[in-house]
């Protein structure tokens, strides 16, 4: 493949951000690159601050105001009347009166706007060092201190030991001579720190701790606690009616106790510290407009780019210099870069185009009128290789009314209908999304009577199917769905 069509093939298959990125390395590398100025912006820009300063007065620029400063530095004692001050002066004056009233220059306005919002209002704080800062607040002995932190650095993101405290207390009998049941103790008082259920060893000893730091009037507390220590197995599996018998309470009962536990968290580590957002940039808009679909790319995925005409009228034909062959080298990746760029986005606008055409009534009814698609499909349509459709398919995104989707999610096998049809394999999770959601919780839906509900509506699906379709879903069996809330 020639250097150019290797260039054309790796934007291709670049994200978002890889492409940002990757513009942004090709213009610091190569001068003949450049982003056209947006002249109508600045004429806005321009006439915005005209009319600021015919409404405030004759105000200079910030720029200006700055090189004034600069320029008048040395003299601005002997220069500036008003600021000159008198060798004797009353007993009562204010420097108010003396020193003027105008405040100091503001900031410009984008100063802070090339700054990362998120990593200006985030905080980095792990939930190892939350835990260490109220350590730091705990009044513990020496020895008692270097157990906690060792707890602390065998805690996980979730909050849960990673280690048992018989290889904690064997890690630290090397040092200190201490006992287990003096690792016990200071893990009950770790125990108490915020947030409640952190250094936890099992999820049973995480949600009794957090029932143990609610008030003691709360109600149901005792009979939650009863249910978490003794009955926890039979809690998992979803057998209340075992429940019930063994702790003689009734199903109203049941479910305010089951209404309680419910309000714990089995992961508080993950509370304590956000993780960080990842957002999404999508690649092409869709929108309907007049009753027709409207393919657009994002017009803030790449900076328009040109050739800097400057450079390029330097380089003279029959010049062999090293500046001359630099600036002919430069002019020629330049323009590899400029068409490479091009063609990719004439691609990833014919494929977007052809899955909008092809995916028309998902946009109109949702994921259950979704078609069946391959990139066999789209690749012909666009006379195509299959791969190149799915390096365009790849982390690249799709902004429609319905949400943001990847490229890739429009893709879907099919499943024969009863009728002689197909039914595509995303129309079928999403039925399945569908009926489980309005499910009975009593009584929730067997991945065989699931079967039979779609049979009904013509879509032949084997259980076995349905149970995989389900795991993708992260809906779990239906013996673990039962709830009495």
């Amino acid at each position: 493949m020639t250097p150019q069509l290797q260039q054309a093939i790796r934007l291709l298959q670049l994200s978002t951000l890889d492409l940002q990125q990757e513009i942004q390395e090709a213009l610091d590398s190569n001068p003949l690159l450049e982003v056209p100025e947006d002249e109508p912006q600045q004429a806005r820009e321009d006439s915005a601050e005209q009319q600021h300063s015919a409404s405030d007065g004759p105000l200079q620029s910030l720029e200006q105001s700055a090189d004034d400063t600069s320029a008048d530095s040395d003299d601005w004692d002997n220069s500036s009347p008003e600021m000159s001050l008198p060798n004797e002066l009353p007993v009562d004056t204010q420097w108010d009166d003396l020193l003027p009233s105008a405040s100091a220059p503001a900031p410009p306005p984008d100063e802070f706007s090339d700054m990362d919002f998120e990593a200006r209002n985030s905080s980095s704080e792990t939930l190892r060092e939350q835990l260490l800062w109220q350590l730091q607040l705990t009044r513990l002995s020496d020895t008692d201190r270097l157990i906690a932190m060792a707890l602390i650095d065998a805690t996980d993101d979730n909050g849960r030991l990673e280690l048992e405290l018989e290889d904690i207390h064997l890690s630290l009998s090397g040092e200190l001579d201490i006992e287990l049941d003096e690792v016990v103790a200071v893990l009950h008082r770790i125990q108490q720190f915020e947030p409640a259920g952190v250094c936890t060893r099992d999820l049973q000893e995480c949600l009794l701790v957090q029932l143990q730091q609610l008030p003691a009037d709360t109600p149901w507390l005792e009979q939650a606690r009863t249910i978490l220590s003794r009955h926890i197995n039979q809690l998992g599996s979803g057998d209340f009616s075992q429940i019930l018998r063994r702790t003689r309470l009734k199903e109203a009962q049941l479910k305010e106790v089951l209404a309680l536990i419910q309000t714990l968290d089995p992961n508080p580590g993950r509370s304590a510290v956000p993780q960080a957002i990842e957002y999404v940039v999508p690649d092409v808009f869709v929108s309907k407009k007049n009753g027709r679909w409207l393919v657009e790319l994002n017009p803030d995925i790449a900076p328009k780019l040109r050739i800097n005409s400057h450079y390029a009228s330097l380089i003279k034909r029959a010049d062999n210099s090293a500046d001359n062959t630099f600036l002919r080298d430069n002019l020629q990746e330049a323009r590899w870069f400029l068409k490479s760029l091009n063609s990719r986005n004439e691609t990833l606008m014919k494929v977007a185009t052809k899955i909008v055409e092809h995916q028309r009534n998902f946009l109109e009814y949702g994921a259950e009128a979704m078609k069946p698609l391959v990139l066999h499909d789209i690749a012909e349509l666009v006379e195509m290789h299959e791969s190149t459709i799915s390096r365009v398919t790849t982390q690249k995104y799709m902004h429609t009314p319905r949400g943001i989707f990847e490229l890739k999610y429009f893709f879907s096998s099919h499943v024969a209908t009863t009728s002689g049809g197909e039914c595509s394999s995303t129309a079928i999770r999403a039925l399945i999304k569908k009926l489980v959601a309005a499910e009975n919780p009593s009584k929730p839906l067997s991945d065989n009577k699931i079967t039979l509900l779609l049979e009904e509506q013509g879509i032949k699906v084997a259980r076995r199917t349905i149970a995989k379709y389900r795991d993708t879903l992260f809906i779990p069996p239906s013996n673990e769905r039962k709830r009495l809330v």
